[in-house]
């Protein structure tokens, strides 16, 4: 991906300090707000980032690295954490992970050539009881089976003006 000019970003930067503060406490919702926009977090960003924050940049580090949510290098419009506890391994998460990399074309860890999604292990998503669970962006999926992952991936690829949430009613759970 093609980073935006330091200037543009200093400034989007600096809006959205604006938007949420100048303090320490501001520093998870900007991540978060640059991990939206721009689907990762550049050495640049931090360093600005902490600059704006009057904050030392491995502060800003440490945040990034240590959340999962967060990341240095891009991922897709579409992130795809899959959860592997073993209430969700006992319920059949090897069989949808083998289904989600065929129907994307790359393994765990990895995103598409398109830059459309992004596949990744979750360590817990709380949903133990409707094992296995998947999550797409900020929407969960439930109960899910191998014969759904294209369903899941074909409303994702429906939606791509970036509307949130899915269209749940898109995905048929019969």
């Amino acid at each position: 991906m093609v980073a935006p000019p330091p200037d543009r970003t200093r400034a989007e930067l600096e809006a959205l300090a604006e938007t949420h503060g100048r303090d320490r406490s501001a520093l998870l919702p900007i991540l978060q707000a640059v991990m939206r926009r721009h689907h990762e977090i550049s050495d640049f960003a931090m360093q600005a980032i902490a600059d704006i924050l009057k904050i030392p940049a491995v502060d800003v580090y440490g945040v990034v690295t240590f959340y999962a949510f967060l990341n240095q290098r891009y991922q897709g419009k579409f992130v795809v954490r899959l959860c592997r506890t073993i209430s969700c391994a006992l319920q059949g998460t090897n069989a949808v992970a083998r289904q989600l990399s065929q129907e994307l074309g790359i393994q765990f860890g990895n995103t598409t050539p398109d830059g459309m999604f992004t596949l990744e292990y979750a360590h817990c998503l709380g949903m133990c009881d409707q094992a296995p669970a998947l999550l797409v962006n900020d929407e969960v999926f439930v109960r899910v089976t191998p014969g759904q992952v294209s369903m899941i991936i074909d409303a994702c690829r429906s939606n791509l003006q970036g509307s949130y949430p899915l269209r749940k009613e898109a995905v048929s759970w019969s």
